[in-house]
């Protein structure tokens, strides 16, 4: 099917050091793309890019804190400087942090299956850390690849948001509003870049088993209860996510922008 081959193309992933974005970077290499990976620890990304280049693909490792715009406007430059183009922009990188917005007086009231002493709430800084990273992160790496799409004419952009983004959970109100701002703001983008022939989309992943998840996931009853909630009653697959990406990635999707797909066994079907 060469709709959904990547020769010849140049794709910037974030987050790419561990997880989702790793799967990525390699779904999209194996897909026939040469990949920039990007997160802020070398070590990992540096790892990333010799998995990339095992595939028989050029890799370039840069390391970047996707919440400050000067590192991303760098980011995007030595892609630039090392491929001459991109093609492709992979928002991955993510934070999640859980606590009560406001600390409960009375631990006995807390929502079910939440265990927090009293005294804990969000703080300032907790609060704009998840939305810096989260939701302007994806907006500081769309706009500084945007001028070079538009020049060319062509462009795919995939965010990587949540089913978090529709569904409401306790102790988590920094990752959902910021998740479901990044629909939001995939969907504008899509409007205002269709144009240029830049298609904007955006994968929600529910429960899969990451470095950002593990805590839960480690724990036998909490993976009962992952799996409790999934109307397939299974693990995701990391791969299934990587094949979604080259999909979006490639001109098999060329019709389709502006949209938000949910890759969750069926939670948001409930």
């Amino acid at each position: 099917m060469p709709g959904l081959s990547l020769q010849g193309r140049i794709a910037i992933v974030t987050g790419a050091g561990r997880g989702i974005g790793r799967m990525m970077s390699l779904s999209l290499a194996e897909a026939g793309a040469d990949v920039v990976v990007s997160a802020r620890t070398s070590s990992e990304i540096e790892e990333t890019a010799t998995l990339v280049e095992k595939v028989g693909r050029r890799a370039l490792a840069v390391a970047a804190d996707v919440s400050v715009s000067a590192e991303v406007d760098d980011l995007v430059r030595r892609a630039l400087d090392e491929f001459g183009q991109v093609d492709i922009l992979v928002n991955n990188a993510g934070k999640l942090f859980k606590a009560p917005v406001a600390p409960f007086p009375d631990v006995t009231l807390e929502p079910p299956r939440v265990t927090r002493e009293t005294g804990v709430r969000t703080s300032d800084e907790e609060w704009q850390s998840v939305m810096d990273v989260n939701l302007s992160g994806v907006f500081y790496c769309c706009r500084a690849v945007a001028p070079h799409m538009m020049e060319r004419g062509y462009g795919k952009i995939i965010n990587i948001s949540s089913n978090n983004a529709t569904m409401a959970f306790p102790l988590v109100a920094a990752y959902n509003a910021s998740k479901a701002a990044v629909n939001m703001l995939t969907r504008v983008l899509a409007l205002e870049w269709a144009p240029y022939s830049i298609c904007v989309n955006a994968i929600g992943p529910g429960d899969y088993h990451t470095a950002m998840t593990d805590a839960s996931w480690a724990d036998p009853a909490g993976r009962q209860r992952h799996l409790d909630g999934i109307p397939l009653h299974r693990e995701g697959d990391l791969t299934d996510l990587g094949t979604l990406a080259v999909y979006l990635a490639g001109a098999a999707s060329d019709y389709m922008t502006g949209q938000i797909i949910y890759m969750d066994g069926g939670l948001t079907a409930k």
